[in-house]
């Protein structure tokens, strides 16, 4: 069994930017990437807003992705694989240089983003656009990469269960690199009214950037959101062997069902406190050690209630002196990959000593009353926290990320 397993790159695309620096920046700053949509005419939609990746990624994508490939991808396929172009630069990789079959690849994938919104899908590509495998398949095909490559559908929290099974992966000897994380974008309006018929989005859509609010009384569900998020795995004597830099530990995790429904969290946030209590456990991390959470927090009734209380279950009088934010409130609900990019925000919260906000906290739920990050980002050193991921079906992953020394 491997020892530490380090994180030694990342990338995003996501509607607060497609470079990490942007990203970040955008983020310290509070900003909100919530716009009206644009990517098709919502004006027949109850909601009309969502978190979109700016239109000049296509152009950026194009530089980096060989145009007859780019062709067989979708927009959300291709918005994957940047983030792992970035990642793998990042972290100075030269597969050249590595045991191909050591390296793997795995991707949470909902969807690919074949829908009434893609353009240029012919009789040609469409089977290649629409393989819910095309992610992982793709970046393997970009570094003839002969290690495990494969998709995870676990709804909202499919990246955190790439990320989680990379690592197991890498603990079991069976890999020394997994390129992990996930790509999603549901902005397309048969998805939008079929989730508007469920009454879980927000329908404040205007102006735009107020409306994802999470733990307030005001908060009418989430906000969609879209983008990519992927980290470099690897085992802590592999990067060191290759001088590589790391950002931080991923020193545990937690992957649970919840078994109770196919759309509500288990009542009073039982499967989410079991899920917490059980990466605290497999990291080998006392609650006492444990400095923020990066919340699920989407803004919904019962989710932002249930993770409440899930956390004051979990940590007792302790939960009202850990910090908790949920960047959903700036980037929206990007899906299948939340738990990548929102495990990316954590990493750089832990090497920045910066903790994100929740914006547009103006009203507070007061029978939720943890200290959530209001508005405004701040400086807190930190060496140890917690990123949520929350399924539709009861699919529970909590990650855990410690600091790593000379950080």
């Amino acid at each position: 069994m491997a020892g530490k397993i380090v994180i030694s790159g990342m990338g995003v695309v996501s509607s607060l930017g497609y470079d990490l620096e942007t990203f970040w920046k955008n983020l310290v700053e509070g900003k909100s990437g919530v716009r009206k949509i644009t990517l098709f005419d919502a004006s027949a939609c109850a909601t009309r807003i969502a978190a979109e990746v700016p239109s000049e990624f296509e152009e950026y994508s194009r530089t980096l992705i060989k145009k007859r490939a780019a062709g067989q991808m979708t927009r959300v396929t291709r918005m994957c694989l940047v983030a792992a172009k970035q990642a793998v630069a990042l972290a100075g990789l030269d597969f050249g240089k590595e045991d191909k079959t050591r390296c793997a690849v795995i991707m949470g994938v909902v969807n690919t983003g074949n829908s009434s919104v893609e353009k240029d899908t012919s009789a040609q590509n469409t089977v290649f656009k629409s393989m819910t495998n095309s992610m992982p398949a793709w970046v393997s095909l970009e570094y003839q990469l002969l290690g495990p490559s494969y998709a995870i559908n676990t709804a909202c929290a499919s990246s955190a269960y790439a990320i989680a099974t990379g690592m197991q992966m890498i603990r079991n000897n069976m890999a020394d690199i997994v390129i992990a994380g996930g790509a999603d974008s549901i902005i397309n309006p048969e998805e939008i009214n079929g989730f508007n018929a469920l009454y879980a989005l927000s329908l404040n859509n205007d102006p735009p950037e107020f409306a994802s609010r999470p733990f307030t009384a005001k908060r009418d569900g989430f906000v969609i959101g879209e983008g990519a998020g992927v980290v470099i795995l690897e085992s802590e004597e592999h990067a060191m062997k290759r001088n590589a830099h790391v950002y931080c530990e991923l020193a545990g995790y937690a992957l649970t069902s919840e078994g109770y429904n196919i759309m509500a969290p288990m009542k009073d946030g039982e499967g989410m406190a079991a899920t917490m209590e059980k990466a605290l456990q497999n990291a080998g991390v006392d609650k006492n050690e444990v400095d923020y959470i990066n919340a699920h927090g989407t803004s919904t009734e019962l989710n932002d209630r249930y993770e409440t209380m899930a956390i004051k279950r979990v940590f007792g009088d302790q939960a009202y002196h850990i910090p908790v934010s949920s960047s959903k409130s700036m980037i929206g609900h990007t899906i299948g990959a939340a738990g990548a990019i929102e495990g990316i925000i954590t990493v750089l919260s832990l090497k920045n000593g910066i903790l994100t906000p929740t914006i547009n906290y103006c009203d507070p739920d007061p029978d939720l009353d943890l200290d959530y990050v209001p508005n405004v980002s701040r400086q807190k050193n930190i060496r140890v926290a917690l990123s949520n991921s929350f399924g539709f079906g009861g699919h529970n992953a909590t990650l855990v990320f410690r600091i790593y020394p000379g950080n």
